[in-house]
């Protein structure tokens, strides 16, 4: 609501906050679509945002009172968003445990992450994403304000190489796998997309950029959640009467790189033809941000490409995955 009102929308407009962690910005998208399906709307705005670098430690007894010994700081951004509460681990423990069971190697996980971060640079060379980005102005102390119109997260300096993501050490498990260099980022960000019916679209003389499809979600063993879009994909393609091979373009969110590698060959995709500008490996991964963040950079390459369907999907916590379908209108 607070976001709603910032942005200069009307007093009179309801607004909700969608709460499933990675997928919440892609969930706020289907909502709107449903919604608009069902005749109870015909203009939403949609998306998610997220501020990772400004969660706050939290003290659990501050307001009961400490009486003896040390208290202890939770991580905020870690309780909420990244912790199994489950199987208490992190959701980096799930990611090694993903590349014990479908054989990922660190040769293979690191190659994935240098291909993601290679996508990203030359797409920004390219200015592929400039279309997609809103420039921000920021305040700083002196001088004038900082803009921001493109992603800074693939250039910080030096640009990494396979020799030394290779260096790098594992994270969350001795001998493991996962590192900063092939996992996403702890990143802020904002997106969001306006759901339209066609008739109010037609009305308004507005041309769609895309016709949503279908959409669902799948669960699994939540040990195994960063690779739920295995059965989400298939079980929301089907809806459309579509298989794997009908699908010109993919965007999987990349929350770690191992589990990147075990969707791709269980689902017998196309590295190619999934996440082609990088993904958030490269770019940054805002929890409440990233479903519709992917959903957008999936649409303007669609347009680029003239891909005519295509599919955005995300593992989130919670042991789920979230699909939606989308067509080029062109």
């Amino acid at each position: 609501r607070q976001t709603m009102v910032r942005a200069g929308l009307p007093w009179e407009v309801g607004a909700i906050t969608v709460n499933k962690v990675c997928g919440s910005g892609l969930k706020a998208v289907m909502l709107a679509a449903q919604a608009i399906q069902c005749g109870d709307a015909d203009i939403i705005v949609a998306g998610g945002q997220e501020n990772m670098n400004l969660c706050p430690y939290m003290l659990e007894k501050a307001r009961t009172g400490y009486r003896m010994n040390n208290g202890q700081l939770i991580d905020g951004m870690v309780h909420d968003g990244l912790w199994d509460h489950v199987n208490d681990f992190h959701m980096g423990i799930s990611a090694e445990l993903v590349s014990e069971k479908y054989g990922v190697s660190r040769e293979d996980t690191d190659a994935f992450a240098m291909r993601s971060y290679e996508k990203a640079w030359k797409a920004i060379d390219e200015g592929k994403f400039k279309d997609e980005i809103v420039a921000v102005e920021v305040p700083v102390k002196k001088g004038d304000p900082k803009i921001f119109d493109v992603d800074e997260i693939p250039l910080r300096k030096p640009k990494t190489s396979m020799e030394a993501l290779s260096r790098l050490r594992p994270a969350f498990k001795k001998g493991g796998l996962v590192t900063a260099g092939n996992a996403s980022k702890i990143s802020d960000g904002a997106a969001a997309l306006v759901v339209m019916s066609r008739e109010k679209a037609n009305e308004l003389g507005r041309k769609p950029l895309v016709r949503v499809g279908a959409q669902g979600a799948a669960g699994i063993d939540m040990k195994y959640v960063l690779v739920a879009p295995i059965l989400s994909i298939p079980k929301v393609l089907a809806k459309d009467g579509l298989k794997i091979e009908d699908i010109d373009l993919h965007e999987i969110n990349e929350a770690f790189s191992t589990s990147s590698v075990a969707i791709n060959r269980e689902l017998g995709i196309d590295p190619e033809k999934v996440n082609i500008h990088g993904g958030s490996v490269a770019i940054g991964h805002p929890i409440g941000a990233s479903g519709a963040r992917v959903l957008t950079t999936l649409i303007y390459a669609m347009k680029d490409t003239g891909a005519k369907i295509g599919q955005a999907s995300l593992c989130l916590g919670g042991g789920e995955a979230v699909t939606l379908v989308v067509y080029n209108e062109a």
